[in-house]
């Protein structure tokens, strides 16, 4: 127990367990399966993108392009569908590779070019949203295969699509993150980048690795919310790069790198899809939600400054 409770992810499980105890009390629906069902594929699509997000801030960095890229691999799968007739697997196959192209760019300016994270990420953010906008002239792209609609609607086993891939995601990259070689030398870079590099530690090429690893998250999280909406809309991910920002952050993560845990990501992502989900029961207005998620987050940040 003493082990656990030394651990960045132990605040915010508690945290999300008073949440689940204190929605509870206030709505009745809240613990039904049904809505909980629900409140996971929310959290579904904001945890996927979270995962990317997770790596880069553990390495000191940032990426702010993840809801634009979101968008735009979304938008590129259905339009590939769409306007050029490819079967959906081939659609799927480049849209991720497009967000693989663009944690290509991001992690070889950053780490190649040795331009701060959080400029090439917003650079990179306002283009691919230029592109997407471009792509579809402005407009959503509907008619799509009934096909595509299995990985944001079907279910397997009773489980939704969404979750499934999105549990399968986070156990891959958990194991990597603390099991391999490769999770050791993330954390180095955000603990101490150049005695990681004195090391003989290949830094450069491990934080390319990074932003490839985020770029591809965000085009897995846009084929699941392009096949969920069955559409594919530019003007998708506005406002996500924030929310996995938020996810990582109420997980326990260091804003300045070399500490934080995936499954602590996860309990974060949670916790902000609990809290929509509660205040929407209870009818509080989206704009108080905003307020109370800002000072949720300044806690968590505070209480994870004042215990480390």
């Amino acid at each position: 127990m003493s082990r656990l409770m030394k651990t960045p992810a132990f605040l915010p499980f508690i945290g999300l367990v008073l949440l689940f105890g204190c929605m509870s009390i206030f709505n009745d629906y809240f613990l039904t399966v049904e809505n909980l069902s629900t409140v996971a594929r929310q959290v579904s699509i904001n945890a996927i993108i979270a995962i990317g997000m997770t790596f880069a801030i553990l390495t000191g960095g940032i990426d702010l392009s993840v809801g634009a890229v979101m968008a735009l691999c979304g938008t590129l799968m259905a339009g590939l569908m769409k306007f050029y007739g490819l079967d959906p697997w081939m659609a799927i196959t480049l849209g991720l590779l497009a967000g693989v192209a663009f944690g290509l760019l991001n992690g070889f300016l950053t780490a190649y070019g040795k331009m701060p994270p959080i400029i090439v990420t917003l650079g990179a953010m306002i283009i691919a949203k230029g592109l997407a906008l471009i792509y579809t002239g402005g407009y959503p792209i509907s008619g799509l295969p009934d096909s595509f609609s299995f990985w944001g609607r079907d279910y397997i086993f009773g489980i939704q699509v969404p979750i499934v891939l999105m549990a399968l995601l986070y156990i891959v990259f958990y194991i990597v993150l603390n099991h391999m070689p490769f999770g050791r030398y993330v954390y180095s870079l955000g603990g101490n980048e150049e005695a990681a590099r004195l090391s003989g530690l290949r830094v450069k090429y491990y934080k390319l690795m990074v932003y490839v690893i985020s770029g591809f998250t965000a085009g897995f999280a846009g084929l699941i919310f392009t096949s969920r909406v069955m559409s594919g809309q530019p003007n998708a991910g506005v406002g996500f790069e924030l929310d996995a920002i938020a996810a990582v952050v109420l997980g326990g993560a260091s804003i300045a790198g070399g500490r934080g845990m995936i499954i602590g990501t996860l309990i974060g992502a949670m916790m902000l899809g609990v809290l929509n989900n509660g205040l929407n029961l209870l009818g509080i207005s989206p704009y108080v939600q905003y307020l109370v998620k800002g000072l949720i987050i300044w806690g968590a940040t505070f209480i994870s400054s004042a215990r480390r």
